[in-house]
């Protein structure tokens, strides 16, 4: 249905209410199980992913664009049973605290997380995945998204993220992914990196990207029957922003390897680095 908003207090509302507040968005979002996907063609490809809206909100001028994905959602162009909420520009900043990109935003039921050994199982077109990337720590948002965007591109067939990692559901991380976070299937790899052992056990390689003196060059790994063979899978694994990988899940990992560097520089910043070794180990 679509509602003009006359009241920027309407209870209806709180799903968009103080999105800048991180903290507060977590709690919300997490007791709610929602997130917020910005933009409509982010809604399109999470609608596409097949998650399920709880709501619109969107400017006046913007709706026309958005109204065939409100369709597909919910079978009729105003919704149905839906919110879809209507207001001009300023009333939604006041709502959000923030200038709505494009115009539209819409509150998703968050879809379960799949156990991470049956996720990548069938991650490729129903088969084992042959490409994954798994984060550790990551606490920047944007990253998360620029990191998944590159996966995508670079055909990568799962992510796992452990549980102090960012969520890729974030707003942020969906909007700089733009929306590629729904076209790759990533869950939460739990009690990490003791569980890196369960990827060991499905026949899984693992690579640390980390800064040591003993580390392998990432084009001399990629050369290894470990990634060069036809049923070759291999995970690449990278550090938070600022320590790189815990010392643990080095040592845990099958190999440690290395960017090697030139121009006295000493490393890339983990989403450059994450595209730099997906291009490397990309399949034909």
């Amino acid at each position: 249905m679509l509602i003009p908003i006359n009241d920027l207090d309407d209870p209806r509302l709180l799903d968009y209410t103080h999105l800048t507040d991180v903290a507060l968005r977590r709690k919300l979002e997490t007791d709610h199980g929602l997130y917020m996907a910005e933009s409509t063609k982010v809604i399109m490809r999470a609608i596409q992913a097949g998650h399920t809206p709880r709501s619109f909100l969107t400017d006046a001028r913007w709706l026309a664009d958005l109204q065939p994905w409100i369709e597909q959602a919910t079978g009729s162009a105003d919704g149905g049973d839906l919110p879809v909420f209507i207001g001009e520009e300023e009333k939604l900043q006041q709502i959000t605290g923030f200038h709505l990109h494009r115009g539209a935003l819409a509150a998703m039921n968050r879809p379960p997380l799949a156990d991470p050994v049956d996720l990548v199982r069938t991650a490729r077109a129903g088969g084992p995945a042959r490409r994954i990337v798994i984060l550790e720590g990551l606490v920047d948002h944007t990253n998360v998204g620029a990191i998944f965007r590159s996966a995508a591109a670079l055909g990568v067939d799962a992510v796992l993220v452990s549980d102090d990692c960012g969520d890729p559901l974030y707003r942020r991380s969906v909007r700089v992914s733009m929306g590629t976070v729904f076209q790759i299937p990533w869950t939460r790899i739990h009690e990490w990196p003791r569980s890196i052992e369960r990827l060991h056990q499905a026949g899984i390689t693992t690579a640390a990207l980390a800064l040591r003196d003993d580390a392998m060059a990432l084009n001399e790994f990629a050369r290894l029957k470990e990634c060069t063979g036809e049923d070759s899978r291999v995970a690449l694994i990278m550090g938070t922003e600022g320590d790189g990988l815990k010392q643990r899940t080095i040592s845990a990992a099958s190999y440690a390897v290395t960017i090697p560097m030139a121009g006295h520089v000493d490393s890339l910043n983990v989403a450059a680095a994450s595209a730099v070794a997906c291009w490397e180990l990309r399949l034909p």
